[in-house]
């Protein structure tokens, strides 16, 4: 990355070579921004995930807690992150802020992990379950092909314009919350309680101080992935250095009161004992509101809430592409934009990836071993906040990270104990993850020496 890239990022501008400066876009609202959050989090984590806590931890109190637990550590991250979005402004996520807390090349590192199969990955994931979710509802639906065509049908949304985009990513949102809202409501006024107290008793400190908690939180991290959606089209935002904190704290805050409220409706409604070493427990929990529909009634929800979630992933995942592009020649490919400033190669090269590794249905394979490089990057990203505030105390910082250095010191602490987990529990795919970063470093090289050899062909 040359040194004008670099100071085109300290000033939230994009750099020289990228074509986004010069085309005059629509502007994301906050609402959007925070639909762009709430849709990238909540996937089918929360509909599945309860069945395997409530093995080893029988208290309402605690299983709830996992929630908040949850909720805070994306929380303390959120408020982290909006600190480095407001000063930096610019789309691109990590890669954008390690570029510039740490080196280029540890910024350029965490864009290629993002950049190729940090969103791919995902996508392809909740298009498959989007077609399996569909063939719940519609019997002997083509699962695969539901998949490939909700790909291809967003991306073609979003490859119309970010206006064209934001209608997507609002409506089906609102959509999504709608339902999970009223899906609440009916279960605690039509459900049949269950006898299980939400109360805090004596027992509840042994089990939040236990391996299966902390075991069990590592999942409900997962399923809360996604609360920095916002950070990685900060470009397109209107007034980001305000725009993108709220964003943030106002997306983590409503799947929050939402993840503790659906796990409330799933105990409230159905005995613990179905729902122990289950993993559709949501379709489980339908079925006591709504009978034998219910579960037909849950599945079509979770489709809508996949809709929504692919759409967010395809609008952010190729910016950080777009963003690479602009600072690296090598990689100016996905920097080029259409007329309303859409970087039309990025989008199509994820789409070519989701589409790839769902047809050879090696998305899950993918994800296991992303998931560690995944969590270093964000850790770094939080540490990258403690890191600024000692070498650059003058930086201007239009928004400061409430309660700090509590936020991200309790960041660093969670996600580290999970990535010390990850080593333990998952050896192979933690070095498999760790190989895949040191390949971006090893790109980053070939980079940078394409970069000089250019720049010397052109003096």
């Amino acid at each position: 990355m040359s040194d004008a890239s670099v100071h085109a990022q300290d000033t939230g501008a994009p750099s020289s070579g990228g074509k986004f400066g010069s085309v005059d876009l629509p502007k994301v609202s906050v609402v959007t921004a925070t639909a762009l959050a709430v849709a990238d989090m909540i996937g089918t984590g929360v509909f599945t995930s309860l069945g395997f806590q409530v093995r080893d931890i029988p208290s309402g109190f605690s299983l709830l807690m996992l929630w908040v637990v949850g909720g805070l550590v994306a929380l303390c991250g959120a408020l982290s992150y909006a600190e480095l979005a407001a000063a930096f402004p610019r789309s691109g996520g990590e890669y954008n802020f390690l570029s510039r807390t740490f080196r280029p090349a540890i910024g350029f590192m965490a864009g290629w992990i993002s950049a190729t199969v940090g969103f791919a990955a995902p996508v392809a994931l909740a298009a498959m379950a989007f077609g399996q979710y569909f063939a719940g509802v519609f019997p002997g639906a083509p699962v695969l092909t539901l998949g490939v065509v909700l790909v291809i049908t967003v991306s073609i949304v979003h490859l119309m314009g970010v206006r064209t985009g934001s209608v997507l990513q609002n409506i089906s949102t609102f959509i999504k919350l709608g339902l999970i809202v009223g899906f609440i409501a009916a279960g605690f006024i039509w459900g049949k309680p269950q006898p299980i107290s939400f109360a805090p008793s004596g027992a509840d400190l042994g089990y939040l101080t236990s391996a299966p908690f902390a075991i069990s939180l590592v999942f409900v991290l997962y399923a809360y992935s996604g609360w920095n959606a916002a950070t990685y089209i900060s470009s397109e935002i209107k007034e980001p250095e305000k725009t993108l904190p709220r964003a943030l704290l106002y997306g983590v805050l409503i799947v929050t009161a939402l993840y503790v409220a659906l796990n409330a409706v799933f105990l409230y409604t159905t005995p613990i004992g179905e729902l122990a070493g289950q993993i559709d427990v949501g379709l489980i929990a339908g079925r006591h509101i709504f009978g034998e529909t219910g579960g037909q009634i849950v599945a079509g929800l979770i489709c809508l809430g996949l809709i929504s979630a692919v759409s967010a992933m395809t609008w952010i995942g190729p910016r950080v592409a777009q963003a690479m592009g602009e600072d690296n020649p090598m990689l100016a490919v996905f920097a080029k934009t259409s007329s309303n400033g859409v970087p039309v190669n990025a989008i199509v090269f994820q789409l070519v990836v989701a589409a790839a590794l769902l047809l050879t249905q090696s998305f899950e394979t993918v994800l296991e071993f992303i998931q560690f490089a995944l969590t270093l990057c964000s850790f770094l990203t939080v540490l990258g906040v403690i890191v600024l505030r000692i070498r650059r105390p003058d930086l201007p910082r239009p928004y400061k990270a409430w309660a700090y250095p509590l936020t991200p010191v309790f960041f660093l602490g969670v996600t580290g104990f999970v990535l010390v987990h990850l080593l333990i529990e998952r050896p192979g795919q933690s070095l498999a993850s760790l190989g895949l970063m040191i390949t971006g470093l090893l790109l980053y090289a070939v980079s940078a020496k394409f970069s000089a050899a250019l720049s010397k062909g052109i003096a």
